[in-house]
């Protein structure tokens, strides 16, 4: 699994799996923090439909955190106020850049996690759907 997709479902999840599997690592390994979780500005970068160009929306607020596991470095970055997701972002990037055995068994946690969350968004879809109006069948 990708990083980007790994990452995007640890969020999406809501922090549950990646406490879980930053305290995997952390009760088995050493970690250092290189930079605690601190709030800064990144800009959105948005793609123009019509020409294809790029351009920038604006700025979002955001969580960074810096962890060293097993001599590798991981980062963790989340938009909001989110430190604690932050530093379990970086935690769990570390532990896959290091390569830990732990990593292995986490991809079966991230496929379920990444199933529970298309369930749920087919299932608010759906919701979605029932207050949508057909304009065609209405009688004027």
């Amino acid at each position: 699994m990708k990083r980007k997709q790994r990452t995007e479902i640890l969020i999406q999840d809501g922090g549950v799996l990646a406490k879980e599997l930053a305290e995997m690592v952390t009760q088995n390994y050493k970690f250092r923090e290189m930079e605690e979780p601190h709030y800064g500005l990144t800009m959105i970068k948005m793609r123009e439909t019509a020409k294809k160009s790029l351009f920038y929306l604006g700025e979002a607020l955001v969580t960074e955190a810096k962890v060293e596991v097993h001599q590798s470095i991981g980062i963790g970055i989340v938009i909001g106020m989110e430190e604690e997701l932050a530093k379990h972002l970086a935690i769990i990037d570390a532990a896959y850049r290091a390569e830990l055995p732990e990593t292995i068994e986490w991809e079966e946690k991230l496929v379920v996690a990444a199933e529970k969350i298309y369930q749920q968004k087919v299932k608010q879809q759906a919701e979605i759907l029932k207050t949508k109006v057909n304009f065609e069948t209405m009688e004027v």
